[in-house]
């Protein structure tokens, strides 16, 4: 086998989730266990921001490991694992909210894209809401908030923040999971936080929630 290179790198070396994974490979059910324990509820969160319903969301996490296992004797450690089940999760996902009701895209001014800012969601809207000595959110509140201003971004925006700041993916790992350019990438996070805001604003200056989508 060649050395790993920058482009080229050794993710058998560097991640002991793909190790695990080639272990599956080899018919390992207790390195698949032990996937499905560190991957579980991380997927179930992503799935549950990107569907909005945590039954579906634990459902489709099955349909994900299910993929997994189905794939093991194809699998090649061509990049992080996290990589590639995010992407399997994202397909899986998309094929869903195809069979179901698109929901409603927020558009926002446009603007030329620039650098990102690196607010989390919760750290944007205590932000803007610091403006007002009048708005205190308890964490609850802002958690749901922030929860019914994401079911308002279109899926591939909701997906490219989620991995970013959930699972905190660089850029390059995010744009490999849903088989972007890093620019585009860029972009899809450029326009999710400006929708964001477009949502947010009403609650964080009148108190006006935003709607929840059927």
């Amino acid at each position: 086998m060649s050395g790993a290179t920058a482009e080229n790198p050794n993710y058998e070396m560097s991640d002991p989730d793909v190790r695990l994974m080639l272990q599956v490979r080899n018919d390992d059910a207790s390195a698949f266990e032990e996937l499905v324990a560190r991957y579980q509820n991380r997927l179930i969160a992503v799935l549950d921001h990107l569907v909005g319903q945590r039954q579906t969301a634990e459902d489709l996490t099955q349909e994900v490991f299910l993929r997994v296992y189905r794939a093991r004797k194809t699998y090649s450690p061509n990049a992080r694992f996290s990589t590639w089940i995010y992407r399997i999760a994202h397909n899986v996902a998309s094929n869903w909210l195809r069979m179901h009701s698109r929901r409603r895209e927020v558009r926002a001014p446009a603007a030329n894209v620039g650098d990102t800012d690196e607010l989390s969601l919760e750290q944007m809207a205590k932000a803007a809401s610091g403006l007002l000595p009048t708005r205190r959110l308890d964490k609850t509140e802002l958690s749901e908030i922030v929860r019914l201003a994401m079911e308002c971004l279109p899926e591939q925006q909701r997906m490219a923040l989620l991995l970013s700041k959930f699972e905190e993916m660089s850029y390059a790992d995010v744009a490999q999971t849903m088989e972007l350019t890093v620019s585009s990438v860029k972009s899809l996070l450029w326009r999710a936080r400006e929708n964001l805001r477009v949502v947010l604003e009403p609650y964080l200056q009148q108190g006006v929630r935003p709607e929840r989508k059927s």
